[in-house]
């Protein structure tokens, strides 16, 4: 399909949510599916709530899941002689009005119409207005909107790539306002204008705006535009089908960020809300490149969408198993610091540990912040035991005297890595006359303050002999100290 352009058009009043980022993955994988083009642009004209720092940080957030555009950003806050003009082209061909009505009248009229339990629509008090009344108002300083004249009659079918047709009775939609009273246009006809003088050739959208859609058909039919398709996606809801709100948990990108998920997963996760690549099909991993190769608008669903938190953690962690491990590691550096674990730049010698760490580790944890929590013994020495694992293995028979053989012969090993280290317990275990395990669960502990963990001869060979051999003494000193009496 040649000279696809799509749009992404976020207002910078919060943090990207969510479905907002799961929409603009949408309008990437369309266009680039079809050799298409996505724009980026900012609908700022809601001067009150909008916030130059949340252009800020919605421009890092689509950076960092890797949803790059070929053109824009565009600001429709320096586009505004655009929808002025053509504001002004409407009136002068009748097809718009000014209207002069008081806050206190139309507040009136909704206050009317909730008492009949109905919709307020401006009646179109000022339609057919003469100069001499225009002049009037104008001399009393009233400061008009402009409102665009529509049909009371007959309906406006929207024409929707992914529900079919959705009619709309004009009767309900009443002559809406196109610019406000301080020259700023309204969300409508804005959208309108830009998208149709970029050639937008497809506006995929959330569910929510599929009610403002027949309102920009009226205004593109007005000013004589093409319409573009249009496509709704499905919402996305909490595990309860009620909306999604920051009670079910992270719901901005950002949020995702700062818990430690990664982008690939968060963009794996998000293609997956409302869209599969084959009908009944279980593959759920897929590379962004692939999701472009495979993405069918077509297949998106027109039923809500489920988060499902654990859904996501179980990609997250399937990613943190498979990411190139620098990556992993450049990745998981902000997250250790944040536990007072490293603090950056690291030297050579500090990022070869942290990576080291973070192989261990990394088959055992969802996010990265999961990883820099279960990795905290391997930078600090005072850790408290986990006391299920004191009564289980430090208080059987002869628990201090093992693991302080265990510490003397370590003491003397050569040399000190994980072949060796296991070659000695395994001897050690047999002299002494026990299990394997029982000298290996009191050390795990000893050593962690844990009772699971990664492979605990490579834990050792980390922590190298001096930390080992002083963790397994203070241990057996803990377990003389605090071991009930017979």
């Amino acid at each position: 399909m040649p000279g696809v352009r799509v749009r992404f058009a976020p207002s910078p009043t919060g943090e990207l949510h969510i479905g907002g980022a799961r929409t603009a993955l949408f309008n990437y994988l369309f266009a680039y599916s079809e050799g298409g083009k996505v724009v980026l642009r900012i609908d700022d004209t809601d001067l009150e709530r909008s916030r130059s720092d949340y252009i800020d940080k919605l421009i890092a957030s689509m950076h960092w899941l890797d949803l790059e555009w070929d053109e824009g950003p565009y600001y429709q806050s320096r586009r505004l002689d655009k929808y002025t003009g053509e504001a002004e082209r409407l009136l002068a061909e009748n097809k718009a009005y000014r209207c002069y009505c008081s806050a206190e009248m139309l507040a009136e009229g909704r206050s009317e119409a909730r008492k009949e339990s109905k919709a307020y629509l401006y009646p179109g008090t000022c339609r057919e207005l003469t100069a001499e009344q225009e002049e009037a108002f104008q001399k009393e300083g009233r400061v008009p909107v402009i409102r665009l004249l529509t049909p009371d009659q007959g309906n406006t079918v929207v024409r929707d790539e992914i529900r079919g047709e959705v009619s709309f009775e004009n009767a309900n939609l009443d002559d809406f306002i196109i610019i406000k009273s301080n020259g700023l246009p309204t969300y409508n006809f804005a959208s309108v204008v830009d998208d149709l003088q970029m050639d937008i050739t497809h506006v995929i959208r959330a569910e929510e705006h599929l009610s403002n859609t027949p309102r920009q058909q009226l205004c593109a039919l007005a000013l004589g535009y093409e319409l573009p398709k249009f496509a709704h996606v499905p919402m996305i809801l909490a595990p309860d089908r009620s909306k999604l709100s920051k009670r079910h948990g992270a719901t901005s990108v950002e949020e995702f960020y700062s818990e430690g998920y990664l982008p690939e997963a968060l963009v794996n996760y998000m293609a997956l809300l409302g869209w599969s690549p084959d009908a009944g099909g279980e593959e759920e991993i897929f590379s962004l490149d692939q999701m472009v190769n495979r993405f069918d608008l077509y297949k998106v669903t027109k039923t809500a969408a489920v988060y499902d938190v654990t859904k996501l953690s179980w990609m997250n962690s399937h990613y943190m198993r498979e990411y190139d491990l620098n990556r992993l590691t450049e990745a998981a550096v902000p997250f250790f610091e944040q536990k007072s674990l490293v603090e950056a730049p690291l030297n050579n010698e500090e990022y070869n540990y942290l990576k080291q760490v973070i192989a261990a580790v990394r088959e055992r944890a969802k996010t990265l912040v999961e990883m820099a929590d279960i990795s905290t013994y391997f930078y600090h020495d005072r850790f408290e035991y986990d006391q299920k694992g004191v009564q289980k293995h430090f208080y059987k028979e002869n628990a201090a005297q093992h693991i302080l053989k265990a510490a003397e012969e370590l003491q003397k090993l050569e040399p000190y890595e994980k072949e060796s280290i296991e070659n000695l317990y395994r001897t050690l275990s047999e002299e002494l006359g026990i299990s394997t395990g029982r000298l290996i669960h009191p050390t795990r502990l000893a050593i962690t303050g844990r009772t699971a963990g990664p492979g605990i001869f490579e834990i050792m060979a980390l922590l190298g002999r001096e930390r080992t051999v002083e963790r397994l003494k203070k241990a057996a000193d803990y377990i003389e100290k605090n071991l009930p009496q017979k």
